[in-house]
C-alpha cells in the first residue's frame, strides 16, 4: 500500500456541524488519523440531525452531511466536561499533533479547550480554533450563524438584486471555506513546529475568511475606481463583461472571460454578428457597468439555439472558459468525474452503501482515498479507550454513558 501524504499525523477533533469537521476531514483524506470526540449527552455532533437523510427519514446515523464530513475518521463518545472525561481527553492530546475545534473563545475556555490550557498538556500541540469572530477583538465572544458571518464579512454587499434584500451564498460556503483555511494553516504550522520545536495557536475567523477570499478582490475597484460593489443580480460584480449565468436551450451557461482574447474568440464562434462591430460593444468594462442586460439579450438570442453541452464542446475547442451549469443528477453522472473516479462507494452499518464525492485534486505518489465510513456514535470507544489507553470495559461504560 502506498504511503499517504499525512500518514503518521495524529489529530483530535472536537468539532460540530461543518467548519471544524471539514478541516479535520481534509487532513483525514490525506492519511492523518483523526479521532473525533462527541459528547453522548448532546447526542453527538449536531450535523447528525441535519439532512439529507435516505428516504427523508431523520436518523442520527444516516445524515448525508455527517456521513460525508466524517468519513475516514474514528469516533469516540466522551463527555470532556466531567473530571474523568477530561483526564481521558488530556491523555489523547499528549500523543496528538493537532487539536481542532470550532467554539467561540469564552465557550472554549469553559470547556478547557483553549490554547493556554492545552499547551500545558502538550507543548508541541497545534491548536486550531475556528470561531465566528476569532480569538481577539470586541466581538470575540459573540455568537453568530453563517448568515451573520457572510454579512459581517461583506458578502452581502454583492449578493442579490440591487433593489431587493441581499441573499446568502448557498450550502454553508463560509463554513467550508473556514475549514479549508484552517487545514492549510494547520499544515503550515506543522512545518514550522519541526523548526522551532513547539506548537502554536491557529486562529481562524469565519467572518474574515470570506472577507479575504470573496470580498477582498473588490478592494482595488474601490481604491482605483471608487466603486463600492453594490449588488448586481445575476451579474458577477464589477468585472469586465461577461461574468454571469445565462439561459440556453436546455439550461444555463456560466460565462467568464477575463482575457480579451477569450471574448474575441467567443464573438468569432458566434459568427462575428454585426452588433459586435459597434463601438458600444467593444468596451467590456462599460458593458458590465452600464448596460449588461442589453448585452445579455444579444447573447441569449444565440444561446437559445444550442444545448449547454453543445456550447461547452464548442467553447472547449476554442479555449473559451464558459461552462454548463449542471443539475445534481448531471454531476452524479458526469463523464469527466466518472473517469476521475470522483465518486466512490462506502458501506456504512446503518446507512448502507452510498456514493461519496472524493477530492478536487489527485496526488500520484500519495493518493487520496476514502476508505472508512463515518463512525457511529462511540464506535471506536473500545479500540481507542480500551486498546490504546488501557481503560477497562467498566471504565469505558462510565466514561461514555449519556
Amino acid at each position: 500500500m502506498l504511503k499517504k501524504a499525512l500518514s503518521g499525523l495524529k489529530i483530535v477533533e472536537y468539532g460540530h456541524f461543518i467548519s471544524a469537521p471539514y478541516c479535520a476531514k481534509l487532513m483525514a483524506d490525506l492519511g492523518a488519523e483523526v479521532i473525533k470526540i462527541e459528547n453522548p449527552a448532546e447526542g453527538g455532533d449536531e450535523a447528525r440531525r441535519h439532512g439529507p437523510f435516505p428516504g427523508d427519514v431523520p436518523h442520527p446515523e444516516k445524515s448525508g452531511l455527517f456521513l460525508w464530513l466524517n468519513a475516514n475518521k474514528k469516533g469516540i463518545a466522551l463527555d470532556i466536561t466531567s473530571e474523568a472525561g477530561r483526564g481521558v481527553f488530556h491523555k489523547l492530546l499528549k500523543d496528538a499533533d493537532v487539536f481542532v475545534a470550532n467554539y467561540p473563545p469564552l465557550r472554549s475556555e469553559e470547556l478547557g479547550i483553549d490554547y493556554e490550557t492545552l499547551s500545558k498538556v502538550n507543548p508541541q500541540l497545534i491548536v486550531t480554533s475556528i470561531s465566528p469572530f476569532g480569538q481577539t477583538g470586541p466581538y470575540r465572544d459573540y455568537k453568530a450563524y453563517e448568515l451573520n458571518c457572510q454579512a459581517a464579512g461583506g458578502v452581502s454587499v454583492a449578493s442579490g438584486d440591487p433593489d431587493r434584500e441581499p441573499i446568502a451564498l448557498p450550502m454553508f460556503q463560509t463554513y467550508y471555506q473556514a475549514g479549508a483555511a484552517a487545514a492549510g494553516a494547520t499544515m503550515t504550522a506543522l512545518l514550522v513546529r519541526d523548526k522551532i520545536g513547539r506548537g502554536q495557536h491557529i486562529d481562524i475567523s469565519e467572518v474574515e475568511v470570506p472577507a479575504n477570499n470573496l470580498v477582498g478582490q473588490h478592494l482595488t475597484t474601490f481604491i482605483y475606481r471608487g466603486l463600492t460593489g453594490i449588488r448586481k443580480g445575476h451579474q458577477g460584480g464589477y468585472f469586465n463583461y461577461p461574468t454571469c449565468c445565462l439561459p440556453c436551450k436546455d439550461g444555463y451557461i456560466c460565462l467568464v472571460a477575463p482575457q480579451v482574447a477569450q471574448w474575441k474568440r467567443f464573438i468569432e464562434l458566434m459568427g462575428t454578428p454585426e452588433w459586435s462591430k459597434e463601438p458600444r460593444y467593444r468596451d467590456r468594462r462599460e458593458m458590465a457597468e452600464s448596460y449588461p442586460d442589453e448585452v445579455d439579450a444579444l447573447l441569449i438570442d444565440w444561446f437559445k439555439n444550442y444545448t449547454k453541452e453543445e456550447i461547452f464542446a464548442m467553447c472547449m475547442e476554442r479555449h473559451i472558459p464558459f461552462a454548463p451549469v449542471r443539475t445534481v443528477d448531471e454531476v452524479a453522472h458526469d463523464r469527466q468525474l466518472e473517469a476521475r473516479r470522483f465518486f466512490v462507494e462506502l458501506d456504512h452499518p446503518e446507512a448502507g452503501k452510498l456514493k461519496y464525492p472524493t477530492t478536487g485534486y489527485e496526488l500520484s505518489k500519495t493518493p487520496v482515498q476514502l476508505e472508512r465510513a463515518a463512525p457511529r456514535l462511540g464506535e471506536h470507544n473500545q479500540e481507542i479507550l480500551g486498546g490504546r489507553l488501557g481503560y477497562t470495559a467498566e471504565d469505558i461504560e462510565k466514561l461514555t454513558k449519556k
